[in-house]
């Protein structure tokens, strides 16, 4: 594994923790809903269909990753369009998520209501699958629920449209995913906690300047080349 490899997979997990106060609005009420969806069962029956729901859920992130990156890799650079354009992309849709993060410009908005025409072709699949009674619904609503429309999961898909391939791309969109897990996992009062801690305005600002840096640092990387 490349050093770079190690440095995009610790960004993604970080992108997706950073990021996650976006998810608990957006998800944070679904997650709560599904779980009291659930029958009445123990705690760690709860657990372990939670567990299924993100294993479904980051399968699907995983799946998106895989199909961006093999087309970055294959089909765009066949039409001509070369890995400049593409990592340049990528780093402008990561400052798009920054600004997002920040509250500053939501332009992300726009992704998202593409995404909701596939995501109301889904959701009546989705809703069939309730109650949540087994492991077996439950990853298949967590693979649905991919689906979601999500600004901060389309520009993570610009990511790895850059990758360079299918396994990188379909790996960093599955780092990013795990990022999102301690968020998505947290129900009840914690969930209220983290989520209050999370848009506290420095936590907010912390997060986009890094989100920044890093849209930057992906930036200079495809522009070095051609400067240098």
């Amino acid at each position: 594994m490349s050093q770079e490899l190690v440095f995009n997979l610790l960004a993604a997990l970080s992108i997706g923790f950073l990021g996650s106060s976006h998810c608990l609005v957006m998800c944070g009420g679904i997650a709560s809903a599904l779980q009291l969806s659930m029958p009445q069962l123990t705690f760690l029956q709860q657990l372990k269909l939670q567990l299924m729901l993100s294993l479904g859920r980051l399968t699907t992130y995983s799946f998106l990753g895989a199909l961006t990156g093999a087309f970055g890799a294959a089909v765009l650079v066949k039409l001509g369009i070369s890995l400049f354009w593409l990592k340049l992309l990528a780093g402008v849709l990561l400052l798009l998520m920054a600004l997002y993060v920040a509250r500053l410009w939501f332009a992300l908005t726009l992704l998202e209501k593409l995404g909701a025409l596939v995501w109301r072709q889904i959701q009546p699949i989705a809703k069939s699958l309730l109650p949540l009674d087994s492991s077996a619904k439950a990853v298949a609503y967590g693979l649905s629920w991919g689906f979601l429309p999500c600004g901060l999961v389309y520009s993570s898909l610009g990511w790895s449209l850059a990758s360079g391939s299918a396994l990188q791309g379909a790996v960093l969109m599955f780092a990013f995913g795990m990022g999102t897990l301690p968020a998505m996992l947290a129900v009840g009062r914690f969930a209220q906690s983290l989520s209050r801690f999370k848009n506290k305005q420095w936590v907010r600002v912390s997060a986009a300047l890094l989100l920044a840096l890093y849209a930057l640092y992906t930036i200079a990387i495809a522009i070095a080349p051609r400067v240098f």
